[in-house]
């Protein structure tokens, strides 16, 4: 069998697939956590289950998920095509969007401590990571792929670390500054990881196995790039619409139709 230590290339279209992501993944988390600040205000369980899904479909799908495969635009191998299991991205997706969902439950839907902003962390950094291997899963050429162990362990590392500071920023700091710096944070986190994650990679091709017939890259990611803005369309005319807890209140204060005020 002939094998050969294929070289990999991260950035063979050039630079606009990593500010493409790098942009997705800070959008997407500005949203994201825009939604879990306001789950946190929120005192109606129900609302608040409701903002804390958003923000898990913003981070977990669009900050996480798509940003990693418009990174993987470009990644490519010498010698072999670079394909991706339909299934595998689809259920990365998923678990993307389930775990970041528990992260954020934990400052969002119970009372906020600091043991509980931890735990949070924790679990949306990993999840992060999880994200990011689990898609790494779905690579299909002809070879093998595998990993350097301490950079992978640096990379869960750079993810929970970050993700802990974002919901820090969310939950503890108000005002525009404290979110897109929460923001900023967060997308540092993913496209850290990523980046890092990467770099861990080691590849085997193996020219003998048959080439890869399963989905290209742009066929997986256009469609779901389309329907994420959508959906962050809607977040944000959900967020620029609503009425936070004592607006209502307010409001008739300022117009004087509150008896007393």
């Amino acid at each position: 069998m002939i094998m050969d230590h294929g070289t990999m290339q991260h950035f063979s279209m050039g630079p606009w697939p990593v500010v493409l992501a790098c942009v997705t993944s800070f959008v997407g988390s500005l949203i994201g956590l825009s939604c879990a600040a306001r789950a946190h205000r929120d005192r109606g369980h129900r609302v608040a289950m409701l903002w804390t899904a958003g923000g898990a479909v913003a981070i977990g799908g669009v900050a996480i998920w798509l940003m990693h495969f418009i990174a993987m635009y470009g990644f490519s191998i010498t010698g072999t095509q670079v394909r991706y299991s339909v299934w595998l991205t689809v259920l990365s997706a998923v678990v993307s969007i389930g775990v970041v969902f528990v992260g954020l439950s934990q400052v969002t839907l119970r009372r906020f401590s600091g043991p509980r902003l931890l735990c949070a962390g924790a679990v949306a950094g990993v999840g992060v990571a999880f994200m990011h291997y689990l898609g790494m899963a779905a690579v299909r050429f002809q070879g093998d792929i595998g990993y350097d162990p301490l950079l992978v362990a640096l990379s869960v590392v750079i993810a929970v670390v970050a993700a802990t500071v974002a919901f820090w920023f969310t939950v503890v700091v108000r005002g525009t500054l404290a979110r897109l710096g929460a923001g900023v944070v967060m997308a540092i986190a993913v496209s850290g990881m990523h980046y890092t994650g990467m770099a861990a990679v080691h590849v085997v091709v193996i020219p003998s196995r048959p080439a890869p017939v399963d989905a290209d890259a742009f066929d997986l990611v256009f469609p779901v790039f389309l329907i994420s803005g959508l959906v962050i369309a809607g977040l944000q005319w959900a967020l620029f619409t609503s009425i936070g807890p004592g607006a209502d209140r307010e409001r008739a204060v300022r117009g004087g139709t509150v008896p007393g005020a």
